[in-house]
């Protein structure tokens, strides 16, 4: 099963959790195990599982991420002024595949699925999920 949603986002950059709508699609295809692939149709975010339970883990990715690529220097920037976003998002990736269990998302205790915006705020972020396994 494959399904799609939008998101908007309100700050330059940001991490939002979406692993509950991620679950709700989950429970809608009726898969028990298998996997689920999260794809962020972008060039400027990325997908991440990461802890969510201190914002500070997110501040700091963020900060860690604007340390090592810095903004405005890099020859795209004359296209648009959004290079350093374009090399985050290489970095890190339009997507996971995360296990599935029980009919939702198989993470670790602390662990979230992440949208990460690199460069908003944007009101139509897509995000693709893909379903396959066992409705067992």
């Amino acid at each position: 099963m494959q399904e799609e949603f939008t998101i908007s986002t309100s700050k330059k950059q940001e991490l939002i959790d979406i692993t509950g709508k991620i679950n709700s699609i989950i429970k809608k295809s009726k898969i028990k195990s298998g996997l689920c692939n999260v794809f962020a149709a972008h060039a400027t975010a990325a997908i991440i599982i990461n802890e969510n339970y201190d914002p500070n883990i997110c501040l700091d990715l963020l900060d860690s991420l604007n340390k090592l690529v810095p903004s405005g220097i890099w020859r795209h920037d004359r296209i648009d002024g959004n290079a350093d976003a374009h090399i985050k998002s290489a970095i890190l990736g339009p997507q996971e595949t995360i296990p599935v269990k029980n009919n939702e998302l198989y993470l670790g205790r602390w662990q979230s699925c992440m949208f990460v915006e690199l460069d908003g705020p944007r009101s139509d972020r897509r995000i693709i999920i893909t379903t396959l396994g066992d409705k067992k």
